[in-house]
């Protein structure tokens, strides 16, 4: 380990400072030389010419045949075309004015003078952008109060629609790109049923955030909801909360779009540097190449200090784990990357798992979330001299020094302020570093398969539910599992149909069991 002098030292060679944002970062405490540096220099150079390629509209996403613009939507001026710049643009100016719409009552419901609140209809990025910005930066007191449903959890949904004083007064945001994915189209199903439950027309309640021409567009035109918001497919769902996925939900919060758009354009800027020690997205993408030993060798633990920056370590884990996550590299080589990511805040996390961090496993590194601002009004005094907050920096810069000293990694973002400027140059700086990253190690950032695959999966289990009960309906009699199976023509899928019928029984949806079900073996089945 360096001595103090060496280490400070350290520190001032390689901490980043953005000057606009009042952003740092400081990667001096993960344990690379020069030496290695100099080895990543051919590939920082491929990655940064990536970066530009993909600015210019270059396929990005050749599994999908996709550009990826995401940065486009925070600079409509780098969007390859016209066409797309006028989109981007106007899709903008759509959201502002319906917020504002919405928020002086111009369009409100039937029989009531305002929206109080919102239900957000969505899954994956479409839910975890907006609720990781929902947390950190809505007013205390919004103008219209927001309730995700992010699942298809029957539960899940009766909890929050519970927690929904007066559905008369409540917008409704239904959120999927192609309008076929079934989380969110089985939200919307669920909640529909609830306002018609109310004599409420549903329509009059409302918006979808989708394609054009998607299944969920024609719908909501068919039906006459309030309005619809284009998505593009240029843009991912764990990179879209620049997007109308997270720029309608925000600004019907209260939430500055504008500077959450020009905090990220800022960040960009800065990440478009061709100098690593310059560019902070590099910097991170180092950081992480090296603790992994460009395999991801290592997990990423993220610890925010400050509650409302409570969710950024799911939303990181979407972004992160989804985009670098991949069995194939570029060439189609088996390389099994990925980098797992966990957290959760400062400094709950001195009574929780920060012990092991510091004397277990050494299979992680950290990054340390650090806001300057304790609160906006001065803080009294706990004891002498101190203050809360002043407890908050304490921990932060002892876990720090805690997990050096025993030879922990660890990387630390500074802001000062949790802030819509500096939300949105959080976002973009771990957008760029996913992308840098990527191209370090040869993957495609920009699609998904295993999540594809897990859908296509689930999709092939409620066929196969079908069959089984079409089975039982025919046969009339009560009949063995197996014979279930054989009859439904897949014998090698026994214990997927015991498993299908056990949920049907538990949901007194007719299946009736006969014998010991702790032995599934002897059960026979009917129905009631």
């Amino acid at each position: 380990m360096m001595d103090a002098k060496a280490l400070w030292q350290r520190y001032q060679d390689w901490l980043y400072f953005h000057e606009g944002l009042g952003l740092y970062l400081d990667i001096s405490r993960m344990r690379f030389d020069n030496a290695f540096v100099e080895s990543l220099q051919s590939k920082f150079e491929k990655a940064f010419a990536d970066m530009a390629a993909l600015e210019t509209g270059a396929i990005a996403n050749p599994d999908e045949n996709r550009m990826v613009g995401h940065y486009w939507l925070r600079n409509p001026d780098l969007a390859p075309t016209p066409e797309l710049k006028t989109e981007i643009v106007q899709t903008l100016e759509q959201i502002e004015v319906f917020a504002d719409q919405v928020h002086t009552g111009a369009i409100h419901p039937p029989k009531e003078s305002r929206f109080t609140d919102i239900i957000s209809i969505g899954i994956g990025g479409s839910a975890l952008g907006p609720q990781f910005v929902a947390e950190a930066l809505a007013p205390d007191s919004p103008p219209l109060n927001i309730h995700f449903i992010d699942n298809t959890d029957p539960a899940g949904i009766d909890r929050v629609l519970s927690q929904i004083n007066n559905l008369a007064t409540t917008l409704v945001l239904v959120i999927s790109k192609s309008g076929g994915t079934p989380e969110p189209r089985n939200g919307m199903i669920e909640v529909k049923q609830a306002y018609t439950a109310k004599n409420l027309d549903f329509a009059k309640y409302a918006v979808a955030i989708t394609s054009a021409g998607s299944n969920l567009d024609k719908v909501a035109k068919s039906e006459g909801w309030l309005t619809t918001v284009p998505m593009y497919d240029w843009v991912g769902g764990r990179t879209s909360e620049m997007s109308s996925v997270g720029l309608l939900p925000a600004a019907l919060q209260g939430i500055d779009i504008r500077a959450m758009l020009d905090g990220a354009k800022e960040m960009d800027d800065a990440t478009r540097v061709a100098n690593l020690k310059q560019n902070p997205a590099a910097l991170l993408a180092l950081a992480w190449y090296y603790s992994g030993n460009g395999k991801g060798e290592k997990d990423m633990v993220v610890l925010p200090y400050k509650d409302s920056l409570l969710l950024f370590s799911r939303y990181l884990q979407q972004l992160v784990m989804e985009s670098l996550g991949k069995e194939l590299d570029l060439d189609g080589k088996t390389v099994y990357q990925g980098i797992a990511v966990y957290g959760n805040k400062g400094s709950t996390d001195q009574h929780a798992y920060v012990q092991q961090l510091r004397e277990g496993v050494p299979n992680f590194f950290a990054t340390l979330i650090e806001v300057l601002e304790d609160r906006q009004t001065p803080s009294p005094e706990v004891e002498s001299g101190v203050t809360a907050g002043d407890y908050l920096s304490g921990f932060l810069l002892g876990t720090r020094q805690a997990l050096y000293e025993n030879n922990r990694d660890s990387i630390t973002v500074t802001i000062p302020q949790v802030n819509a400027r500096t939300v949105g140059a959080l976002i973009a700086l771990y957008e760029r570093a996913v992308g840098f990253y990527a191209s370090l190690v040869n993957i495609n950032a920009y699609h998904q398969p295993g999540v594809e695959a897990g859908k296509k999966a689930a999709a092939a289990v409620l066929d196969l539910q079908k069959r089984v009960v079409e089975v039982l309906q025919k046969e009339k009699k009560a009949l063995s599992i197996e014979e279930i199976a054989n009859k439904a023509g897949t014998s090698e899928q026994v214990e997927s149909i015991y498993k299908i019928l056990r949920h049907l029984h538990a949901n007194n949806r007719g299946v009736v069991f006969t014998g010991d079900l702790g032995k599934p073996a002897s059960l026979t089945v009917s129905l009631s």
